[in-house]
């Protein structure tokens, strides 16, 4: 595939995105081919021991998942320490070791 082609394409992957999807995510650089997403949510649970946090989320394009309410694993637990439930936040997901994993969390803003 030409690169003019792979533009295209892309172009019109993103042309086909939700609005909500296209407004609630925010590119973030990684060190692979693949572009991670800063993905707005609410949280609606915490379990600090256990290092959990049910967030409700749009759609988490880089992962090719919907909109939904799920329980993550935080990365590093001390993520869990700067929210509460109710609070709007912009985070992070990645999938390592067959968990998702939250790897940064941020007030939406």
């Amino acid at each position: 595939m030409t690169i003019r082609a792979l533009i295209l394409a892309s172009a019109m992957g993103l042309a086909t995105l939700s609005p909500f999807a296209q407004a609630t995510q925010t590119p973030v650089a990684t060190t692979n081919s693949n572009m991670a997403m800063l993905t707005d949510g609410e949280v609606r649970k915490i379990d600090p021991t256990a290092g959990k946090i049910t967030i409700k989320h749009g759609p988490i394009v880089h992962m090719d998942m919907p909109g939904m309410t799920m329980v993550f694993t935080a990365k590093d637990k001390t993520l869990l320490d700067q929210v509460k439930v109710g609070d709007k936040i912009r985070f992070m997901v990645s999938h390592e070791d067959g968990k998702m994993l939250v790897t940064d969390i941020q007030p939406a803003s």
